[in-house]
């Protein structure tokens, strides 16, 4: 069988970031929008440039899992053709919904997430801020797809298409789009949510590339302009060390594990709970601190607050 071959996109696309950067920059300064500091700026670069060198790696045992899978296993033969590329579109989005949802819902997976959010900015140099550790793994969430039958390599250029499209969201100098865009697709306004630290805002829109996903399972938070997003972590790890970006979440995870004395099934618990929860419920998650803060609000007005 003929394997169909595509270009890396990501490579082709880093003169497009850099020069998308210099353009940000000079407009925030202009208009005098603080969305720039340059050490954190220079943290994210240096965990782009990571993935993208560790993605040599990870890739090959991405590459590796969905061959096996495709060869050994797939249910059907899904040609490489004009309309697969539209099933694949969808299909990967979906993929990538739930990919990003259960990263922020279960601590193994958000201990590579967390990076990604760790920055107190906002901007473009945020989203080359990526995971040095996920790619390894996080791809688990995809293996249905050659399972069915689309290709590898039409996978995983579909996988880029949907990164390349997530780089323009992160942005300050975007208020909002049109209304029928902003209804069907992740937005600046939309990911400006998603990184946000208000309860409110926590654990919403985890939508790729498109929001509708968000809107159908009950995790769309639209931004609202008497609640202006904070950029970061609940606890910010403060800290410019690319190092310590990547694998702090990692060691708090490990333990948060192996200390004290606990049982087994609550060592085992830490990997599979949400980020903040706690043995012993001393802990809050995020439904917990929205819940909160939603209560807080309600005292003494109606809420015009979402409680999806």
């Amino acid at each position: 069988m003929h394997s169909p071959e595509f270009p890396n996109i990501i490579l082709f696309a880093i003169p497009f970031f850099v020069l998308s950067m210099l353009v940000e920059l000079y407009v925030t300064v202009k208009e005098g929008i603080n969305t720039y500091e340059k050490k954190d700026a220079i943290s994210s670069i240096t965990m782009g440039l990571g993935n993208v060198f560790l993605g040599y790696f990870s890739k090959a045992v991405v590459l590796f899992s969905f061959l096996l899978i495709y060869e050994n296993f797939r249910l059907f033969t899904i040609p490489v053709t004009w309309w697969s590329f539209i099933l694949i579109f969808f299909a990967d989005d979906i993929a990538y919904y739930w990919f990003h949802r259960i990263s922020h819902e279960c601590r193994l997976f958000w201990a590579s997430h967390v990076v990604h959010h760790s920055s107190q900015h906002y901007n473009l140099s945020t989203a080359l801020r990526q995971t040095w550790s996920g790619g390894f793994y996080t791809f688990i969430f995809w293996l249905w797809l050659p399972l069915i039958g689309f290709h590898p390599a039409m996978i995983m250029l579909q996988m880029s298409i949907s990164l390349l499209y997530q780089f323009w969201i992160h942005t300050e100098t975007i208020d909002k789009m049109p209304k029928w865009f902003e209804a069907v697709f992740n937005t600046p306004s939309h990911h400006r949510v998603h990184h946000g630290k208000n309860p409110i805002y926590l654990d919403r829109n985890h939508a790729g590339i498109l929001i509708i996903w968000d809107k159908f399972f009950g995790t769309f938070q639209p931004e609202l302009k008497d609640e202006k997003v904070i950029y970061g972590l609940v606890k910010n790890i403060n800290t410019y060390n690319p190092i310590k970006i990547a694998f702090i979440e990692w060691i708090n995870m490990f333990k948060d594990v192996f200390s004290g004395k606990k049982s087994i099934n609550s060592r085992l618990l830490y990997f599979i709970k949400p980020p903040g929860w706690k043995h012993d419920g001393s802990g809050k998650i995020s439904d917990d601190l929205r819940k909160e803060w939603l209560d807080s609000v309600n005292r003494n007005q109606p809420s015009v607050y979402s409680k999806k």
